[in-house]
């Protein structure tokens, strides 16, 4: 691949999705190209490059999305973050929906950028064990877990996790959620219920506008790959998409003042967030 076709696809890939790769990116994107070159028979770039961009199905668009947005995570990263929301954001929420009377109290969680689900489940736990005997009214709670990655969507729904993934999960939450399978361990079915697994791209305005009324997202480590304009896009649609005092958890080294002024930086105990 030429610098020069790499630049054509590279700037492709960031209009349809608003993922940027730098020019230190070439060989990452060359190999994978290269792949799906092989794959769909085609002998030259030019060749690939028309039929991606004029596909009707948007097939191997799929493909070639998946191929490059692979990211590796595990259970309970970044703990003190989760620390903060389980302890401190929780309890803020439900205390606040008991007094507007809200019965039962609904919680409505956003992962987005969830990857192979570890992120989610994490979610799932928590909320499960931490919601109990807050407040006096009964507490349900629903998950949205949404990548671009169809690939990694379909491994989160198994449920199965390698040695490496679970890693940082408490004993106690081991003994209780998950059961070994040969080299892998299995994740409490019933935790699935809570969570809707599904393809968004976050940089698509007609599907962004239909996520309302989350009491919290997190996008961790996801924002990274975008450049300050996409940031700035992806940063509003979370803004609109968050119920009023709702928050949003990025990554650690992440800072949302950087990318738009509409969030209130908050300082909590245990970590510093954003709320609408």
């Amino acid at each position: 691949m030429t610098f020069d076709e790499f630049v054509k696809i590279r700037d492709y890939i960031y209009r349809k999705s608003g993922i940027f790769l730098g020019d230190n990116k070439q060989y990452y994107v060359e190999k994978r190209v290269r792949d799906r070159m092989a794959a769909t028979g085609h002998q030259s770039f030019q060749s690939y490059f028309l039929s991606l961009r004029f596909e009707s199905s948007n097939k191997e668009w799929q493909e070639l999305v998946n191929a490059l947005t692979v990211n590796e995570t595990y259970f309970f990263r970044e703990y003190p973050q989760l620390k903060c929301f389980a302890e401190e954001v929780i309890p803020s929420i439900l205390e606040k929906k008991e007094v507007q009377g809200q019965t039962p109290i609904k919680l409505k969680i956003w992962s987005a950028g969830c990857s192979t689900g570890e992120e989610p489940y994490t979610l799932a736990i928590i909320l499960e064990e931490m919601t109990a005997g807050v407040v006096s009214a009964p507490v349900t709670f629903e998950i949205h877990a949404t990548d671009i990655n169809t690939d990694v969507l379909g491994r989160a729904k198994t449920r199965l996790y390698s040695q490496r993934s679970v890693k940082d999960v408490p004993h106690e939450y081991m003994d209780k959620y998950f059961r070994r399978r040969g080299q892998m361990y299995e994740l409490s079915p019933h935790l699935g219920n809570y969570i809707k697994f599904y393809q968004l791209n976050l940089l698509d305005s007609t599907a962004m506008e239909r996520m309302e009324n989350f009491d919290a997202i997190f996008c961790r480590n996801v924002l990274i790959y975008f450049d300050d304009n996409s940031r700035r896009e992806v940063a509003l649609y979370f803004h609109a998409a968050l119920a009023e005092g709702g928050y949003i958890f990025l990554g650690h080294s992440e800072s949302m003042s950087r990318v738009t002024p509409v969030f209130k930086m908050v300082r909590l105990k245990n970590a510093i967030i954003y709320q609408k």
